[in-house]
C-alpha cells in the first residue's frame, strides 16, 4: 500500500477513535434531584451498568487507538504492511479494511481460535 494512503487511513481512524472516546461519559452523579427522590434501586442499577459498559467500550476504543499508533510507528519505521508475527506481507485489501492490521487474515484467525 502506498505510504500516503496508509497514513491518510490511519490518521482518519485515529480521529474517529478519539471522537468516540471523547463522546463517552460517565453520568454526573453530583447533579440530580438533590436527594429529594432517590429513585428506585433499578434506576441505580441501570446507572452502574451504563457506567460499567462505558468503561468497557472506552477500554476497547483505547486498545484500538494503541493499535493505530503502533501502525503509524511501523509506517515511520518502514515495516508497515507486513505481519508483526511472521513478516509476511499483509494484502492491501486487508489494510484498506483495517489500516491498523498487525497480522495476516490467517494469522488473526489462528490467534482468535486459541
Amino acid at each position: 500500500m502506498d505510504t500516503e494512503r496508509a497514513r491518510s487511513l490511519l490518521e482518519a481512524e485515529e480521529r474517529r477513535l478519539r471522537d468516540q472516546v471523547g463522546s463517552l461519559g460517565v453520568p454526573d452523579t453530583s447533579t440530580g434531584t438533590g436527594g429529594e427522590d432517590p429513585g428506585d434501586s433499578g434506576d441505580q442499577g441501570q446507572d452502574l451498568t451504563a457506567r460499567g459498559t462505558d468503561a468497557l467500550v472506552a477500554e476497547d476504543l483505547a486498545e484500538r487507538l494503541r493499535m493505530v499508533r503502533r501502525a503509524m510507528k511501523r509506517l515511520d519505521d518502514g515495516t508497515y504492511g507486513v505481519s508483526v508475527l511472521s513478516g509476511r506481507p499483509i494484502p492491501d485489501e486487508r489494510l484498506e479494511a483495517d489500516p491498523a492490521a498487525e497480522l495476516t487474515v490467517e494469522e488473526a484467525e489462528e490467534a482468535s481460535s486459541r
